[in-house]
């Protein structure tokens, strides 16, 4: 996009190609004529140069900081991309809607009295079909609550009053932010869990990524997991950061440069100055959405910003790993951050990137703001800031939806920098917008029909959550428009999607 700039590197054969090296014409060897090709460059493949065999000294292995992950865990000194392992897991995480599936096949495949490999290892967090009349999905936490009670679970985040969350005090909310609050989130360590987003972790400098519930079910017996070793792509992200831009806005820009298939099996690595700077919930919301790009998992080094998060949330001793100066990776990507606009994804695919003020003639219908990439406490807090700055109501219903009991709380009780001591929650009822709702996924992945702020008309919707697929969030008609909560915010004050500069300075 002309507002934004962007360069890639190949790295082959120890050399170094930019793509801007590429000339449209190409000589074809052995023929007379030139041939005229397309400047974009699809892929590039090049025959391995001859290599001599060393003669003095050992040979040092550099590897990348998710291959050097992998290694620790599967006790091997050095792996390279395309290997096979056998990894030991750390955490395994399971929510209501996978927990009971995977559950299923441990018994089936080690027996109906067999017992998990270790059960302090095993974070069972009901989060998605919570706040609902419908009987399977409260069945589906039942079979949770069975489940850990044979087992003896020691972390099972459990619910049993629906009409009031906070008479159940074991209850978090979304499972990955609620992974990060309670301490599971640890520098090299491998966690992995049912549920796509698991990628999230990845913030923390940890391997942690989705997996399916055979897998699980395998894992629960075992504590070991197999996997191939993904090729990394190094994504590097300077310059100032406008103060108009939100992670959102920067994940969004990746995804629509390299597409939802971009990253198929791969490492996303994200590092540059725009990186250290990032709180540990904007590295979250980057790390949240690598999925959406096909990546097995996202990963972002520790330092002192990780290190101060987890002070308090853990004891546990964990060791760093980051990626040697010569690991090689499969591209580089660099990114000018000061040159960033506010971005959206239109329907219906992540990577349906556009400027937000190219669709202000897009007139919506409802404003959603929640889920594991946009329910986070600086999420509401960036919503707030647009609305106390622009001293105006909003004019479409806006659905808020805090990711886990903290945030719920931090509504409450945080004040919003620069407000006079208002809180997040003062300011949404200023502004008109609905009631805090009880903490979970909510209507990000639809869900039973009486599920709040669930779209279950055609309408237009723009949301701060990560898939904008037909039916994503309820009705298959339904068009979903991704944003950062600044955006959705100055959306929910025009009625229409907004460019959130119109009330920032």
């Amino acid at each position: 996009m002309a507002s934004f700039s962007a360069s890639y590197t190949y790295f082959l054969n120890k050399n170094v190609v930019s793509l801007s090296d590429f000339s449209p014409l190409y000589q074809y060897p052995n023929q007379n004529s030139t041939r005229r090709c397309s400047k974009k460059i699809v892929s590039v493949i090049t025959q391995p140069s001859a290599r001599r065999p060393a003669t003095t000294g050992s040979v040092k292995n550099w590897m990348t900081m998710t291959e050097k992950l992998l290694a620790k865990a599967s006790e091997k000194l050095h792996v390279v991309p395309g290997e096979n392992l056998w990894a030991n897991v750390d955490v395994l995480m399971t929510n209501d809607i996978t927990g009971p599936g995977a559950f299923g096949v441990f018994k089936r495949e080690f027996g109906e009295n067999a017992k998990v490999w270790d059960r302090e290892k095993v974070v069972v967090i009901p989060d998605h079909y919570i706040f609902t009349a419908d009987e399977r999905a409260n069945r589906n936490v039942d079979t949770l609550r069975d489940f850990c009670n044979e087992q003896n679970i020691k972390y099972f985040y459990d619910i049993k009053d629906l009409g009031n969350f906070q008479a159940n005090p074991d209850y978090k909310g979304v499972c990955h932010i609620a992974l990060a609050q309670e301490g599971y989130c640890r520098p090299g360590e491998v966690l992995v869990g049912t549920d796509s987003h698991t990628c999230t972790a990845g913030a923390f400098g940890q391997f942690a990524s989705g997996i399916g519930n055979t897998d699980a079910g395998f894992l629960l017996g075992t504590g070991k997991i197999l996997l191939k070793v993904p090729q990394t792509i190094r994504f590097v992200l300077d310059g100032e950061i406008p103060n108009y831009i939100l992670a959102k806005d920067l994940i969004l820009q990746v995804i629509g440069e390299i597409s939802m298939a971009g990253a198929t099996y791969k490492t996303m690595e994200f590092v540059g100055t725009a990186v250290e700077s990032s709180t540990m919930e904007d590295r979250m919301t980057l790390c949240n959405m690598v999925i959406e790009a096909g990546g097995k998992n996202g990963v972002i080094p520790a330092d002192k910003t990780t290190y101060d998060y987890l002070k308090d949330k853990t004891t546990a001793h964990y060791e760093p790993v980051y990626s040697d100066d010569q690991a090689r990776f499969l591209v580089e990507y660099h990114f000018d951050t000061s040159k960033l606009e506010p971005l959206v994804a239109k329907p219906h695919s992540p990577d349906n990137r556009a400027l937000a003020r190219e669709c202000k003639d897009v007139k919506i219908d409802r404003v959603y703001i929640g889920s594991c990439t946009g329910g986070k406490t600086e999420d509401f807090m960036a919503a707030a800031k647009v609305l106390l700055a622009s001293g105006k109501k909003v004019k479409v219903p806006t659905f808020l939806v805090p990711a886990t009991q903290k945030v719920w709380m931090d509504l409450y009780t945080l004040p919003v920098p620069e407000s006079g001591g208002k809180t997040c929650s003062q300011i949404f009822e200023d502004a008109g917008c609905d009631t805090p709702a009880s903490p979970s996924c909510g209507a990000c992945m639809g869900g039973p029909r009486d599920t709040h702020a669930r779209l279950n008309e055609p309408q237009v919707c723009v949301s701060t959550t990560n898939r904008n697929f037909p039916g994503r969030m309820g009705h298959m008609e339904g068009q979903i428009y991704l944003a950062s909560p600044y955006t959705a915010a100055a959306s929910a004050l025009t009625g229409h999607v907004t460019d959130p500069r119109e009330f920032l300075q």
